[in-house]
């Protein structure tokens, strides 16, 4: 992802800024999706594993990217509340 576009995006929520999730937690998400554990903040599961995803300061919320675009919907976002190993 471009470092440039990343300096600017923020969780569409709560306004924090956002990184790229590293490998323990994408790891940790993935095992929680393949397990069905793992519903969008809008009810609906999240039906296949992660590649990439953007992740709050707070880590408390997730946002997949999709072919290198951020899907920074709110109702779209995963809370990392979910996953209960969630580095």
């Amino acid at each position: 992802m471009d470092r440039k576009l990343l300096d600017i995006l923020v969780c569409p929520a709560t306004r924090q800024p956002l990184s790229l999730l590293d490998g323990a937690g994408l790891d940790a998400l993935n095992r929680a999706i393949a397990a069905g554990q793992v519903l969008r903040n809008d009810g609906t599961p999240q039906p296949e594993p992660l590649r990439e995803a953007l992740v709050t300061r707070a880590r408390r919320a997730v946002y997949r990217v999709d072919d290198g675009i951020p899907v920074l919907l709110a109702e779209e976002g995963i809370a990392t509340s979910q996953v209960p190993d969630f580095p």
